[in-house]
């Protein structure tokens, strides 16, 4: 299976049992739920807010029946918010009202901890602020959209120690202002983020030039923090972590469970935040110090994003369901299901310290974490991209390891949470900036 020969698969056993919840998911609703975000003709932040058919307003109100309609299948199991803020900008001349939509589960065992899984509903067309003409917007990103609700659908059929928050955004394409809003209500709430996986643009496989790939699904993750101090710069610089974002480290753990979810859908890591000279709405959570990945096709297809309809010597324009690929879609959806339901049934990652100064041996010292019954210690060469497939010290209910004979100057260390059902968390590493919370916050 993809993602087995290279990465380690964290926890096998409890990670099949996450992965299980995958197999619920619905391609034929994920057509039938982008198909109605299409059908609202143009989803602009500008656009109508009032309007009962058409516009940003009627989305919005349409992806919070759907959560209201996943949480009485699950006997209320869900609390809609709708945080909302008044917004300008560059893209936003006159101050426009900004609201997302947001479903919360609430974890049985430590409610405060929370993972997110976040798309944005609005659109647009060529001129970012063009309101008017018809936007589609069915990969970008009704794609992600439709994603969120039904991994809303799915995993509020079962239970987890931890938070699941289910979150549509708006405002992305005026300057990732719903991410903003979500990142700064989650600060707000005093949430300890585990991560955040944004989907935005996840619903094609083929590009304008016509190479395809629907084997592959891209994961940015950021390199040095966005919240880093002058300290811990200078830190990383000198003793290592450039590397080794917490952002970094959950990509490592999707592509790690990826092969155990499907065999037709790896991960392709792409260490940057972002694509060259663009964002997404993980951006904000990253600047707050939370961890943040982005997942988007393979392929983009720049002839059918942020395009105007049209047909121009003889090519088609415009971000259309016909332009889609629903296979490729649900394989998305069911590894972010089985992501999700893995980080939540973790504990949080420890936050390691490393200490090998003039010494033969490696001292690594962390301290308990909630839920945790457990700890794996992992290591890595410091060039190497990804932790070795055992881990140097297995299963230990210590909080600290002498690591004999194991010169640190040459690794790179990390400690994962382990529960007693198995459960385990990414992997943090031992370096300056290698911690799940925001710099300067206490453990």
């Amino acid at each position: 299976m993809f993602g087995l020969c290279t990465v380690p698969l964290f926890g096998t056993a409890a990670l099949a049992e996450s992965a299980e919840p995958a197999s619920a998911v619905s391609q034929a609703r994920l057509r039938s739920d982008v198909q109605a975000l299409v059908d609202f003709g143009t989803r602009h932040t500008l656009s109508s807010q009032t309007d009962s058919r058409r516009g940003i307003g009627a989305a919005r109100r349409w992806a919070e029946r759907h959560f209201r309609a996943s949480s009485k299948a699950c006997g209320n199991c869900l609390e809609i918010v709708t945080p909302e803020t008044m917004v300008s900008g560059s893209r936003i001349p006159e101050p426009v009202r900004l609201v997302d939509v947001v479903a919360i589960q609430r974890g049985t065992e430590r409610p405060n901890e929370v993972v997110i899984v976040q798309g944005h509903i609005d659109s647009r067309a060529t001129d970012v602020m063009d309101a008017k003409s018809d936007a589609p917007g069915a990969n970008d990103d009704g794609s992600g959209t439709a994603l969120v609700l039904e991994a809303a659908r799915v995993l509020s059929r079962h239970k987890y120690p931890a938070t699941i928050v289910y979150a549509v955004l708006s405002g992305e394409e005026q300057g990732l202002f719903g991410g903003k809003l979500l990142a700064d209500y989650a600060r707000q709430q005093g949430w300890t983020v585990k991560a955040v996986l944004n989907n935005d643009i996840v619903g094609g496989s083929c590009g304008s030039d016509g190479y395809c790939d629907d084997t592959h699904v891209r994961v940015f993750s950021e390199g040095p923090r966005a919240d880093a101090t002058d300290d811990t710069r200078a830190a990383a610089r000198r003793f290592g972590g450039e590397n080794d974002s917490p952002s970094r480290n959950v990509s490592r753990f999707v592509a790690g469970l990826a092969g155990a979810v499907q065999d037709d859908l790896a991960v392709r890591q792409i260490w940057r935040a972002d694509r060259m000279g663009r964002g997404g709405d993980q951006l904000p959570f990253l600047e707050q110090g939370y961890p943040a990945v982005r997942f988007t096709v393979a392929v983009e297809d720049y002839e059918h994003q942020h395009q105007d309809l049209r047909t121009e010597d003889g090519v088609t324009y415009g971000d259309t369901i016909e332009e889609m690929d629903f296979p490729y879609l649900a394989k998305v959806t069911r590894l972010n299901v089985a992501t999700l339901a893995a980080l939540a049934s973790a504990p949080m990652p420890p936050a390691p310290v490393a200490d090998a100064a003039v010494k033969t041996w490696t001292d690594v010292t962390w301290k308990p974490v909630n839920g945790a019954a457990a700890y794996n210690v992992w290591r890595r060469r410091s060039n190497a991209p990804d932790w070795e497939i055992e881990p140097v010290v297995s299963h230990t209910q210590d909080t600290s390891v002498k690591l004999e004979g194991l010169r640190g100057d040459d690794w790179i260390l990390g400690v994962s949470s382990i529960a007693a059902d198995g459960s385990e968390s990414p992997v943090a590493a031992a370096v300056p900036g290698g911690e799940f919370t925001p710099l300067g916050q206490d453990d």
